[in-house]
């Protein structure tokens, strides 16, 4: 980028910056480059540079564009850094500076318009912003895009002024001057100027105007005006057809409560659906984007109108025919997605009673649209022929469609809620069985003639599948035995398995369909295709969870079924039929458990041993986790009744294969995804069986500490918290000893965490952190007398303190939370550990206690939660750090509030100024003496929220100037 003259040598460095960062050069070049963008973004240079910059007509446009973005951030966040009485000073220059940018280029141009508007919302005491600027602008040729351009972005900016820093009283009489008290004159503006000429009507800065200030202006002024006829007009030109639809679309929106706009909506309905012929035109001329903008408009007017629609079938059924031929006509089915909320929401007022002589009257409406769908869902015949690449190469078009057709399902779903599922299923069986009389003697194996029009009704019954009752009597036992005969081809195959999935609670009420369903299943595990046996594995599962009852009398065919194929499967599909299998075990009785459990469950572990003994890399190392994981989901189903003093079969069949789990726990004690693995078999122990694990409770408890020490693991935290949870005192069966070596186990654990956090730093251990902290919630649940006033508390909270400095979501979150718990007990009423029993009476010790520690380390913890919020927390941490301050202000509110204050000067000079600090200091002291402390917590989400975006947020104009140079290029 050149920089030629003298004067431009005061900003050559943001030049060359500027230069590099569009260049072709080094990543680490880049970086630095663009690092120093962004400092200088929020200097206080950047006020004359950045002026200089846009007065120096021999730079390149990218240069003038980032100059004005930055000018922009300057006004949005650090208008602090000028004396208030240069702000007029500030505007004129900028009028003057916009006056010379009127013709162009457009993105300057528009990044100015922005920076006026933001000005004009801080700087309160301009009264006639668009008086003045639309003198100061002029009337000419010329000027005109650039008045559209400050009129457009005028309440788009108003709209997003929380980002400015005002308070919300300021921020509505401030939207009242520069909105509600000027659309008037703007609508007029608006108006004088479409009549000027013939373009003018045409313009799409016209439009986008209309189309900024439709949420401002009552909807009459524009409804009832030559305004409507100039945006339906536009419809027919190419230039501002966009513009057009997304103006009417607008207005449409603001029509949304009926009974308020029915004279609005009188005069707009028949020329809305005036607009019909244009879907017919649009289709015949080849035009999708225009087809695509006019079943928008539809779709839309349909949405916003719906309650009429409903309320008055007859009077608004020409909209609801537009709707659907625009559904009908969308060859390239990228339109109608569009028309998808509509039918939905129709379909949720004519499911009422109320409303059920308009259901009746849009019977046949529904009907057609069941044909549309089921039409849509095809898949595309290639112009290739090539059979085995439908969309011949195109992947992203190939997962549209695939998303699609889920969307199309859910209509499907409306559909049966509206006219019967029945009469959808007919429909699908009706295409079935046309093709089966077409074409089904024509059909081989690999060869099956126009395959697509037979897939699209199957996938049609399995997106149905989840509205049909058990006791749909009429077309299911015609359906199922057609499904399960029609001939074989991969995607055929795939919906048939899958459709069969869905309709397994019927099944299960519908037993003698069962045995040539389970056949299909179980025969498809052989086919050669990799996602039909995914579809069998899932659909299997499906049956064996709904049909259990019919199945549990055949273990020994499954447990036959399930050996021979559990090797040939992926991992996914391995755990689909483990659960499968499991349910049926979960009906058999107490004592059959443990011999149906050993009969399954043997051949797994033997399976894992000798996995265990050749792991010796990544790959073989996850696979040996995979197949862990199959144990655990025999443990999560199978969960028999028996007394308290009687022994659990289950337990029985843990205690024997509880050796091998700790033996290949030692040994893979550093292999995260195998350890994971076996403490979540451990954890699901203990909370299927609960008390009944008691006999093996000082084993696992041995093996998560020396799990723990030796690896520093999460899961091994995990896996402790389960037993914390199974064994805390008041559980019934539990003795008191228990309860205590469950709390020392405990300690020992929170000991190693704490000796763990010592020896690294936070950013080394988020996972570890989260499941510790995960553990402190129960601990302060089921043990909070215990763990208060315990000598670790100290060190726990001071363990909570450092890990604010992490910057993962879920490790901060947990944090927050069990801060929040912490400071609970600070209250009067205790927390309650169980839903079944009231708040009790929280000790004065333990509150004591809370008090205590808190006034020991409340400062740094003010400290490090003001700092995340101003810096680095993740959004949805917000509410929990604020809630943790809120806390602590119910307990100690002078001395919290004395750490905000020290926490605030602690700021970097010129990141904030003097009047904002004290501002905010002295309307916290001031809710603290109304007793509003709710209010504190408000304040400071402000404060922090607000401090952020003007110095950590990212200033815009960075990283976009690639796409800058196009436009210009344009």
């Amino acid at each position: 980028m050149a920089t030629n003259g003298a004067g431009q040598q005061a900003f050559a460095p943001i030049l060359n910056a500027l230069a590099t960062l569009q260049s072709h050069g080094d990543r680490a070049q880049k970086g630095q480059a663009h690092e120093f963008l962004e400092k200088f973004q929020k200097s206080t240079e950047a006020w004359s540079t950045t002026f200089e910059i846009l007065q120096d007509p021999a730079l390149a446009p990218e240069a003038r564009v980032f100059a004005a973005t930055t000018l922009k951030g300057k006004i949005t966040f650090d208008l602090h850094q000028l004396p208030r009485e240069s702000l007029s000073d500030l505007r004129n220059t900028l009028l003057d500076i916009l006056n010379t940018y009127r013709a162009g280029p457009r993105p300057v141009r528009t990044q100015l318009c922005v920076c006026l508007a933001n000005l004009a919302i801080q700087m309160t005491e301009w009264k006639d912003v668009v008086p003045l600027v639309v003198s100061t602008l002029g009337n000419d040729s010329q000027s005109i895009p650039c008045v559209l351009d400050f009129l457009r972005v005028l309440p788009e900016e108003v709209t997003e002024g929380r980002k400015i820093n005002l308070t919300e009283e300021a921020l509505q009489d401030r939207t009242k001057e520069l909105l509600e008290d000027n659309a008037q004159q703007v609508i007029t503006l608006l108006a004088q100027y479409s009549q000027s000429s013939e373009s003018a009507s045409k313009n799409p800065q016209l439009l986008e105007c209309l189309n900024s200030w439709s949420r401002e202006v009552p909807m009459n002024d524009i409804v009832n005006s030559r305004l409507l006829g100039i945006i339906l007009d536009a419809l027919s030109a190419d230039e501002p057809f966009d513009a057009a639809v997304e103006c009417i679309c607008s207005i449409l929106k603001e029509t949304r409560d009926v009974d308020e706009s029915m004279n609005i909506i009188q005069t707009l309905y028949p020329r809305i659906c005036g607009l019909r012929p244009h879907i017919v035109q649009s289709i015949a001329a080849e035009d999708n984007d225009r087809f695509k903008g006019f079943t928008k408009i539809f779709a839309e007017a349909g949405e916003s109108w719906v309650l009429l629609v409903a309320r008055m079938p007859e009077q608004f059924r020409e909209l609801v025919e537009a709707i659907l031929e625009c559904a009908a006509r969308d060859r390239e089915r990228e339109a109608i997605s569009y028309t998808f909320t509509f039918w939905y929401e129709l379909k949720q007022y004519l499911t009422l009673e109320k409303y059920i002589q308009a259901r009746l009257q849009y019977v046949d409406v529904y009907s057609k649209l069941v044909d549309i769908m089921i039409g849509h869902l095809q898949f595309p015949q290639p112009e290739s022929g090539n059979e085995k690449d439908l969309f011949e190469g195109d992947r992203e078009q190939e997962e549209k469609f695939r998303e699609f057709r889920h969307q199309m399902g859910d209509v499907l779903k409306d559909c049966c809620e509206v006219i019967g599922v029945t009469e959808c299923l007919r429909k699908s069986y009706t295409l079935i069985e046309e093709w089966v009389h077409a074409h089904g003697s024509q059909a081989t194996t690999g060869n099956v003639p126009q395959w697509q029009k037979l897939e699209a009704p199957l996938f049609s019954l399995r997106a149905m599948g989840r509205m049909v009752p058990v006791e749909e009597n009429i077309m299911l036992p015609q359906l199922i035995p057609l499904i399960v005969q029609i001939p074989n081809n991969e995607k055929i195959r795939f919906q048939a398995v899958m459709a069969l999935g869905r309709y397994t609670e019927w099944t299960a009420h519908h037993p003698e369909t069962l045995q040539p369903q389970l056949n299909y299943i179980m025969e498809s595990f052989e086919y050669p295709s990799k996602e039909v046996v995914r579809g069998a594995a899932l659909s299997f599962k499906f049956f064996c969870n709904d049909c259990a009852e019919l199945l549990k009398d055949f273990t020994p065919q499954l447990q036959q079924f399930y050996e021979t194929t559990l090797p040939k499967l992926a991992p996914s599909s391995q755990d689909e039929i483990t659960d499968g299998v499991a349910s049926v075990l979960a009906k058999q009785p107490a004592d059959q458990v443990y011999e149906s459990m050993k009969l399954f469950c043997d051949p797994v572990v033997k399976s894992i041993m000798a996995m265990a003994d050749q792991a010796t890399d990544d790959k073989s190392r996850l696979a040996l986790a995979d197949k862990l994981q199959l144990l655990t989901i025999f443990v999560q189903w199978v969960q028999p009744y028996v007394e308290p003093d009687v022994p659990n079969p289950a337990v029985k069949y843990c205690q024997e294969i509880f050796p091998v789990l700790a033996a290949i726990a030692d040994n893979f004690v550093t292999c995260t995804p195998v350890v994971e693995r076996i403490c979540r078999c451990w954890r699901y122990m203990v909370l299927s069986y609960r008390t009944a694990m008691a006999s093996l409770l000082p084993l696992l408890a041995n093996k998560l500490v020396s799990g723990f020490t030796t690896s520093r693991q999460g899961c091994f935290l995990w896996a402790t918290d389960s037993i914390v949870r199974e064994f805390s005192e008041g559980i019934e069966h539990v003795d008191q000893a228990t309860t205590d070596a469950v709390y020392l186990f405990y300690e020992q654990q929170a000991t190693i965490f704490l000796r763990a956090l010592n020896d690294l730093p936070p950013e080394e251990l988020p996972d570890v952190i989260e499941d510790f902290f995960r553990l402190m919630l129960d601990i302060l649940l089921y043990y909070p007398f215990k763990a208060i006033p315990s000598p670790l508390m100290a060190s726990i909270l001071l363990a909570a303190s450092t890990s604010l400095t992490l910057l993962g979501e879920s490790p901060l979150m947990i944090t927050l939370h069990f801060l929040r718990d912490f400071l609970a007990y600070g209250g009067e009423d205790a927390p309650s550990s169980s839903f079944d029993h009231p708040q009790q009476e929280n000790p004065p010790t333990i509150r004591n206690a809370v008090k205590q520690l808190l006034i020991e380390q409340g400062e740094v913890l003010v400290q490090r939660i003001m700092t995340g919020m101003m810096y680095s927390f993740p959004r949805d941490c917000f509410p929990d750090a604020s809630g943790v301050l809120l806390g602590m202000f119910r307990l100690i509110p002078e001395q919290v509030a004395e750490w905000v204050k020290n926490t605030v000067a602690l700021l970097p000079p010129g990141s904030i100024n003097p009047q904002e600090s004290e501002r905010l200091i002295n309307n916290i002291n001031q809710r603290i003496r109304s007793g509003e402390l709710t209010k504190v917590r408000t304040l400071l989400q402000d404060f922090t929220t607000a401090y952020r975006r003007r110095n950590v947020a990212p200033r815009e104009g960075l990283g976009r100037l690639e796409a800058t140079r196009f436009r210009f290029a344009g």
